[in-house]
C-alpha cells in the first residue's frame, strides 16, 4: 500500500515539476523577446523617402498597431502578444519615432498616414484592423478617412482633432508648454538631439485639424476609446464618437491616457470583442 501512494505521489511530483518547467520556458521565452528590438521579426520598407520599420507577429488576418507620440513598437508591448493569437499583428515605428529616423524638421499626422498607407501597399494589404493609441489614433482616424479602402475596423484610443484648450486639460496644456520651452532652451544652447524631440512636441502643439465633417465621412466601424482620468477632456471624446456615422463609445474606468498598459486585460479584452462580433448600435428607444 505505501509503495503503491510513494509510486503515485512520485509520479504527481513528476508531472508537477513537468509542467512547472514547461511554463518557466515559456515564460523566460516570452520575457525574452523585446519588441521593438527582435530582429527575428523586424524589418525595414522604403516609403516616402525614409525606411520605416516594423515588426510582424502571428497569422490571420492583418492588424496594424499604431503607437501614441514619441513612442515606438514597444509602447504596445503589452498588446503585441495578446492579438498575435488570433491575428497577424503588424506594428511599426511611427516616422521620427523609434528606429524610423527622418531627419527633417517638420512632422504632420497626414504624412504619418500616408506613410502607413505606403508600407501597407508595400506589403501587400488591402485592408486591416487598427489600434492606434494617442498618435496612433490620430493617425488611424486620418487613414479611415484618406484611405477607406483600407481600414477594415479602427479602435482609436484618446485621439484630438483639433490642438486647442478643449481638448486637453488646463494642467496637461500648461506642461506641455513648459516642455516646449525647455525644447527650444536646449535647441538654442546647442544641444542638438533636442530637435527631434521638438519636432514631435510641436507636431501635438500644431496638428491635427480633422474637422467633424471629415469624420462623418468615415465607412468604417470605430470604437472611440479613452481613460476616464484621461488627458484628453472626455467631452471632446464624446464629440469625436456623435460625429462618426457607425461608432462606438468606451470609457475604462479608473484608467489614464496609458491604459493600454495601465489596464491591460480590460483594454485587450474589449477590443477583440470589439474586432471578432458583428458591428451593432443599439437603440434603448
Amino acid at each position: 500500500m505505501f509503495k503503491s501512494i510513494s509510486n503515485s505521489l512520485l509520479i504527481a511530483i513528476y508531472i508537477y515539476m513537468v509542467l512547472v518547467t514547461g511554463f518557466s520556458c515559456r515564460q523566460k521565452k516570452e520575457e525574452s523577446v523585446v519588441y521593438g528590438s527582435n530582429a527575428k521579426a523586424g524589418n525595414y520598407r522604403e516609403v516616402k523617402g525614409i525606411k520605416i520599420y516594423y515588426e510582424i507577429y502571428g497569422e490571420g488576418k492583418p492588424l496594424l498597431l499604431l503607437h501614441g507620440n514619441d513612442g515606438s513598437i514597444y509602447s504596445m508591448r503589452m498588446q503585441i502578444p495578446y492579438f498575435a493569437k488570433h491575428y497577424q499583428v503588424i506594428a511599426i515605428d511611427s516616422r521620427s519615432q523609434g528606429k524610423t529616423i527622418d531627419n527633417r524638421d517638420s512632422l504632420s499626422y497626414d504624412q504619418i498616414a500616408a506613410d502607413i498607407n505606403g508600407l501597407l501597399d508595400q506589403l501587400k494589404i488591402d485592408s486591416t484592423y487598427i489600434i492606434g493609441q494617442s498618435d496612433g489614433a490620430i493617425a488611424g482616424l486620418i487613414m479611415a478617412i484618406r484611405y477607406p479602402a483600407k481600414v477594415k475596423m479602427l479602435v482609436a484610443m484618446a485621439p484630438n482633432t483639433r490642438p486647442d484648450s478643449a481638448v486637453l486639460y488646463p494642467s496637461v496644456e500648461k506642461e506641455s508648454i513648459t516642455k516646449l520651452a525647455k525644447y527650444e532652451d536646449s535647441l538654442k544652447a546647442g544641444h542638438k538631439q533636442a530637435t527631434n524631440g521638438l519636432k514631435l512636441l510641436r507636431l501635438m502643439q500644431d496638428h491635427p485639424h480633422i474637422s467633424d465633417t471629415e469624420l462623418a465621412t468615415i465607412n468604417a466601424p470605430v470604437m472611440v476609446m479613452c481613460g476616464d482620468r484621461d488627458v484628453i477632456q472626455l467631452s471632446h471624446i464624446i464629440e469625436i464618437f456623435r460625429s462618426i456615422p457607425k461608432s462606438n463609445l468606451c470609457v475604462l474606468p479608473g484608467s489614464t491616457h496609458t491604459a493600454l498598459r495601465q489596464n491591460t486585460d480590460v483594454f485587450n479584452e474589449n477590443i477583440h470583442r470589439f474586432f471578432s462580433r458583428p458591428f451593432i448600435m443599439p437603440n434603448s428607444f
